[in-house]
């Protein structure tokens, strides 16, 4: 078996921005990382509008579908259904100790912040912040509304990394892959992972 660098959970909801966590998955995985991948019902939806990446619906083809597809080692891409209650990310004892969410939905920001834990989305992030790890949601969302904010206010209180999927231009983007990398790169950042998409803001060449 493979040895890898880290252990991190990525999930992706409904929320429109499915190119920034598929990038950020292809990073990941690039970094040497096993990834616990976690995806919503409505995020394959959105993985199939926005990327035309039309994922099977039966567990082990949809397995066999993402490591064939991200050329991924073995056991390196993890991907978990809804209801694995028995998954590393259930168990504060063997969860990963990093997390993101990207993109994340409302709904999903919000069960969060009110410790919800209906499925494994909303379990892992509580599990990942009752353990003290590190929890980053990466969100779309515009404009919001001050229920939004108040989960946001209360999520933040308890350490967790907010990042709006809100690219920078001062590094003159030319194709949408550079606007997408722009903020994949500060999640790799925040993660402490070494990334080269993105050069640091005044790096001297």
């Amino acid at each position: 078996m493979a040895n890898f660098d880290r252990r991190i959970t990525l999930a992706l909801t409904g929320a429109s921005g499915a190119p920034y966590g598929l990038r950020l998955l292809q990073q990941l995985l690039a970094a040497n990382s096993q990834v616990y991948l976690l995806l919503s019902d409505a995020a394959k939806i959105v993985l199939a509008t926005e990327a035309d990446l039309a994922i099977p619906q039966e567990h082990k083809a949809a397995q066999d579908f993402l490591n064939q597809h991200f050329a991924a080692k073995d056991s390196q891409i993890q991907l978990l259904e809804k209801s694995d209650w028995f998954s590393a990310p259930a168990s504060g004892s063997s969860s990963p100790k990093q997390m993101v969410i990207c993109p994340c939905s409302m709904g999903t920001l919000s069960a969060i912040s009110h410790g919800a834990s209906n499925n494994l989305i909303e379990r892992a992030a509580d599990v990942v912040m009752k353990e003290r790890g590190q929890l980053l949601i990466a969100w779309r969302e515009s404009p919001l509304s001050t229920l939004h904010l108040e989960n946001m206010v209360s999520l933040s209180r308890l350490g967790v990394t907010l990042m709006p999927l809100a690219p920078g231009f001062y590094h003159k983007p030319q194709t949408l892959e550079e606007i997408i990398d722009f903020m994949v790169a500060r999640i790799l950042d925040h993660l402490n992972i070494e990334q080269t998409l993105v050069l640091p803001w005044m790096h001297e060449k």
